[in-house]
């Protein structure tokens, strides 16, 4: 009944219009441009070092003491609720650093929450591929990183898709990290690129 009822009233100038901060109505367009800057933002500073984690974790770590501790940290921030990295950003970002409730701190805090599953995937999805792929590269000639980067990568590819969506989904939805980084209202100027304002999302919303 919700969605049945409410579908009549998304349109585009619902989506593309400021709420209202002195009366009730109003559009969404101020959060739904963070929720989407915030979300693309942390997913550019946590995918890099996410798969480069996982590339190293599956192909270049050797077994021993500091390949155990690596993946045991993180294990460990994989466990942490969300609440507790939103307090981290909070004191990190807002209050040591002196931003403020920010979008770029609310994405930086994204990130670490963002980190550890795609660590983790990127890994177990380059484990999956077959070692004769990499043996069959290699007697060709190629070199290890040849290898990785247009063999097992590729090959890879699906599983790391599926990480990369599974977290742009949770941080799409999560609000506690937000509400302690990026605040709870949205910029008066819309749409307004600018990270160092507050950034209100329509989880948060």
């Amino acid at each position: 009944p919700i969605l049945m009822e409410g579908l009549p009233v998304i349109d585009w100038q619902f989506l593309t219009t400021r709420s209202s901060a002195y009366r009730a109505g109003g559009g969404v367009g101020a959060q739904l441009f963070n929720t989407i800057y915030i979300t693309g933002l942390s997913l550019l500073f946590s995918l890099p070092v996410g798969v480069g984690a996982g590339i190293y974790m599956a192909e270049y770590a050797k077994p021993g003491r500091m390949t155990d501790l690596i993946r045991l940290s993180v294990e460990a921030l994989a466990s942490v609720p969300s609440i507790v990295l939103g307090l981290f950003g909070m004191i990190l970002f807002v209050n040591y650093m002196g931003w403020g409730f920010t979008i770029l701190g609310g994405s930086l805090s994204l990130a670490l929450l963002n980190l550890p599953v795609l660590v983790r995937n990127t890994e177990e999805a380059i484990r999956g591929v077959p070692q004769s792929y990499r043996e069959g590269s290699l007697a060709l000639g190629a070199t290890q990183w040849q290898t990785i980067s247009r063999v097992v990568l590729p090959s890879a590819l699906p599983g790391i898709l599926t990480g990369l969506t599974l977290v742009a989904g949770r941080a799409l939805g999560e609000t506690a990290v937000l509400i302690y980084t990026a605040g709870v209202t949205a910029s008066r100027h819309f749409p307004n690129p600018d990270v160092m304002v507050a950034g209100e999302t329509l989880a948060v919303r």
